[in-house]
């Protein structure tokens, strides 16, 4: 097969590393990829969101499938457009892909269908917003309606913090017309974990569960970002929950798309609250996620090829896919600054001297002028992933090759994988 990858990021790039490992790609292109995919496939210099010229390249090259990376192109309708044209993709049509680009879809699909989530008034309106608010105590919970790049969500601890992020969001247009619209939503208590399965049509495969880590700090503190690590599998997530996630919500949500006329094509990715009451929706994304694609793929054993084509194709249940149970984790080296203001262009070095085993996905990286090598270029820079036959043994084989890359301003969570909780309420 000839594939086209669209994207950009670590992410992208171990999308990418898994495609080309498979015996049915000959050619891989990346649009518009970055210095990891470059060593895969070839870079395309086409925008992730220029879908016209997304199209004509998977034209003029006769190319057999399409895999989306990111959200933007498909909340934007990448996947209708190819369909339209004859052409297979993997990622789910503009209609199913409300279920991340619109928060309040997604909540009142949900409501409608009876899948657990928390409870949230949907507000058009600033003032009728502060008023509801002005009712409640803390922690409220902010969201944006639209996409906001992973920012759109904020926990107020105060009624005070709640309505500062509303005022952020309607009237100083913070996200932009993705504020048009927000929820005020039930704050959750519990273990987060994100849950991701692909999907076609009714049909769901076998799932894999990963947490990750979004504040910059150690210890969970400081400015959300990103994502900053993540592993997989939780020891949390046992054969039980995983039945239970699967007949309440995961299931449950790809038969209610099939009903409302918009039938799911693609990873559906949950961000699930495992309270005392069972587990809860926090919200759903219409894409595998960033950093924990970078954990969870080393952990699958089927063709990714093979696997996204039959999604695209409708025969996702003829393909057999499984997991390992080996344990990965993946650390994320970030500028300095970020995910504030940071400077680009610093040398990246030692890459070279890494274990063998230890996989590097490339983020924020290009090739440097003359022979300077690779430099810097975003916040999140790399990913690096290891497997072992348990978190520990993974976790300590990625920190012994972290601190070997080094670039001007260089940092990472130390803690990505450490004193993880073992069990989780017994509502769940």
């Amino acid at each position: 097969m000839k594939v086209l990858l669209v994207g950009s990021g670590a992410r992208e790039h171990a999308i990418a590393w898994k495609l080309a490992q498979s015996r049915a790609v000959d050619k891989l292109l990346v649009a518009p990829g970055n210095a990891g995919t470059s060593a895969l496939g070839e870079n395309v210099p086409i925008k992730a969101t220029d879908v016209d010229a997304l199209v004509r390249l998977a034209e003029d090259r006769r190319l057999d499938l399409t895999v989306v990376g990111p959200e933007a192109p498909l909340a934007a309708g990448i996947a209708d457009r190819f369909e339209d044209c004859g052409l297979a993709i993997f990622g789910p049509t503009r209609a199913a892909a409300r279920i991340e680009s619109s928060k309040v879809f997604s909540k009142e699909l949900m409501q409608r269908h009876g899948v657990p989530t928390g409870g949230a008034g949907v507000f058009s309106s600033h003032s009728e917003a502060r008023e509801y608010i002005q009712g409640l105590e803390g922690p409220i919970v902010v969201k944006a309606d639209g996409l906001a790049a992973g920012k759109g969500v904020t926990v107020a601890q105060t009624r005070d913090e709640a309505l500062e992020a509303l005022h952020r969001q309607m009237e100083e247009r913070q996200f932009g017309r993705a504020g048009d619209r927000v929820l005020i939503e039930e704050h959750l208590e519990g273990q987060e974990v994100s849950v991701f399965a692909f999907v076609d049509g009714e049909y769901v495969s076998p799932m894999v569960a990963a947490c990750d880590y979004k504040r910059l700090g150690d210890g969970d503190v400081g400015p959300n970002t990103g994502g900053m690590g993540s592993f997989s599998p939780p020891p949390f997530w046992t054969p039980d929950l995983d039945r239970r996630v699967r007949a309440e919500i995961m299931e449950p949500v790809a038969l209610a798309m099939v009903e409302e006329g918009c039938a799911y094509r693609g990873v559906l990715y949950a961000g699930l609250m495992l309270t005392a009451d069972g587990p809860k929706v926090l919200e759903f994304n219409c894409r595998l996620g960033d950093p924990e694609t970078q954990a969870i793929l080393p952990r699958l054993k089927s063709d990714l090829a093979e696997v996204t084509m039959s999604a695209a194709t409708g025969s996702l249940s003829a393909v057999s896919i499984e997991w390992t149970p080996s344990a990965c984790v993946a650390v994320v080296l970030a500028s300095g600054g970020y995910p504030d203001d940071y400077a680009t262009g610093h040398a990246v070095e030692g890459l070279a001297d890494l274990d063998a085993g230890v996989e590097v996905f490339h983020a924020g990286t290009k090739a440097g002028p003359g022979r300077m090598g690779l430099v810097t270029s975003g916040g999140r820079v790399l990913t690096l992933a290891a497997l072992g036959e348990s978190l520990d043994e993974a976790r300590c084989r990625v920190y012994a090759n972290a601190g070997l890359v080094r670039f001007q301003g260089a940092h990472y969570r130390k803690d990505i994988a450490y004193d993880v909780r073992m069990s989780v309420p017994t509502g769940a």
